[in-house]
């Protein structure tokens, strides 16, 4: 099945039924280290989903890690930046969590995140961000932001668009 990529026996697959996203207990969720920085943000980042998802199901939910190839770690042991292993991983476990990629500047190879969005058919969702008050955001608007979904995503109206769907704001919801 896979040469690499080693599936964790006590996870299950999310599965897509009728456009929406049915998640097991056990959730199989893939990610990329990434290069430079990644290998440092992403364990980190693990560990603050695993104590987030421990903390809000208390133990009835634990999240079946499985590392997938990209970037520098992929040409080692792939030969290829971006593999048909990994791609094929993604679409097979539906959810994937990448760290930072390395990105060519005006030479070399192809975008690893171009590759991944075109071989994936991603497409762009802008949503909101909250930020926490008296922190100084990344950006100079957090309360707009952008991810890529795979696939088909349902439109989503953001502040100055115009979306058919009306946002509404939590309560309590305040912008920094």
């Amino acid at each position: 099945m896979f040469t690499h990529v080693r599936v964790p026996e006590d996870g299950k697959k999310i599965e897509v039924r009728n456009g929406r996203l049915v998640v097991p207990d056990h959730p199989i969720i893939g990610y990329i280290v990434g290069d430079g920085t990644g290998r440092d943000i992403m364990p980190a980042a693990m560990k603050v989903w695993d104590a987030a998802v421990q903390k809000v199901y208390g133990g009835q939910r634990k999240i079946a890690w499985v590392r997938l190839y990209a970037g520098e770690d992929a040409e080692e042991l792939y030969g290829e930046r971006l593999p048909e292993e990994t791609l094929r991983a993604i679409r097979e476990f539906v959810v994937a969590i990448k760290g930072p990629l390395t990105t060519p500047v005006g030479y070399g190879w192809r975008s690893i995140n171009v590759q991944l969005r075109q071989k994936l058919t991603s497409t762009p969702a802008s949503g909101r961000s909250n930020g926490i008050r008296g922190s100084h955001p990344p950006s100079k608007n957090p309360i707009r932001s952008t991810w890529w979904c795979s696939g088909r995503t349902r439109r989503m109206s953001t502040p100055g668009s115009s979306g058919k769907q009306a946002r509404r704001r939590p309560s309590g919801w305040r912008p920094i």
